[in-house]
């Protein structure tokens, strides 16, 4: 299944910035993010994100693109749950995106409408540290995951249509770098001028952008020496980003099998 994936990431090339991978990123964590430690409610076994209330979440707006790419991977191996295959595409997309082996177990099952999560358990890009931490920490998450996990914005840009934002967060949106941290770091971001959202943009191209839960990583002294580590060193940025994504999608997922049945899947592009 994971080489059918990367085998039609490879010949869609028509998505935005020529890669459906950013928005199957999107569509694992937008299904995973929604765990809640404390209820064990929501992540991503049940795949509930198929029922309107919640495929119509403000946050899950434009993943509709993503559920499409891949109901033809549905049909053509119909014994896999769409849980595991929401959670297996995102993998298989921050691999083939020349980023770190991510292991991965299946065993989700898909649940009914019954089981939707409500809204507003997912991050709003608007927000500061306090809603970053409110958020993942109900996820079971820490300050290191919280930037790690934020890496996930080298990949893919903002849309007004879907977020109300506009614009990718690096040059290189279709690969998985350390360049975010870096140049959340190295360049100078302004407020963009414009009648949308408050966003920043940097200050030398104005083609960049950041929001205000990224520039949060920076101003906070808990989170930024976590951002300064990452610019500097990218194996261990992939390192902990692969093993932070492997805990993501697996949140609240009662698995019948240990973790030694996770798998590692090898990439089928090249470095």
């Amino acid at each position: 299944v994971y080489n059918h994936i990367a085998k039609l990431l490879e010949e869609h090339d028509e998505y935005d910035d020529g890669s459906y991978g950013p928005v199957l990123v999107r569509l694992g964590w937008h299904a995973s993010g929604t765990y809640d430690a404390a209820t064990g409610t929501g992540g991503s076994n049940g795949a509930t994100m198929r029922f309107a209330p919640e495929g119509d979440h403000g946050a899950n707006a434009g993943l509709k693109a993503a559920r499409d790419f891949l109901e033809p991977v549905k049909q053509h191996f119909p014994w896999i749950t769409y849980s595991d295959l929401w959670t297996l595409a995102a993998v298989a997309a921050i691999q083939e995106m020349q980023g770190p082996i991510v292991p991965w177990r299946p065993g989700r099952a898909d649940r009914d409408v019954g089981f939707c999560t409500p809204d507003g358990r997912l991050p709003d890009g608007s927000k500061g540290q306090d809603h970053l931490r409110a958020i993942f920490g109900r996820m079971g998450f820490d300050d290191r995951e919280i930037v790690a996990l934020s890496g996930a914005h080298a990949l893919g840009r903002c849309h007004t249509d879907r977020s109300g934002f506009s614009g990718p967060w690096t040059f290189s949106p279709t690969v998985v770098t350390n360049d975010y941290y870096k140049l959340l770091l190295e360049e100078k971001w302004g407020w963009k001028k414009w009648d949308g959202p408050k966003q920043f943009e940097d200050v030398k191209t104005k083609t960049l952008m950041m929001l205000p839960t990224d520039m949060a990583l920076t101003k906070d002294k808990k989170f930024r020496p976590h951002v300064e580590r990452y610019a500097k060193d990218n194996d261990a940025f992939f390192g902990e980003f692969g093993a932070v994504l492997t805990k993501l999608f697996e949140l609240g997922v009662p698995f019948q099998s240990g973790e030694d049945a996770r798998m590692s899947f090898k990439p089928t592009v090249s470095e």
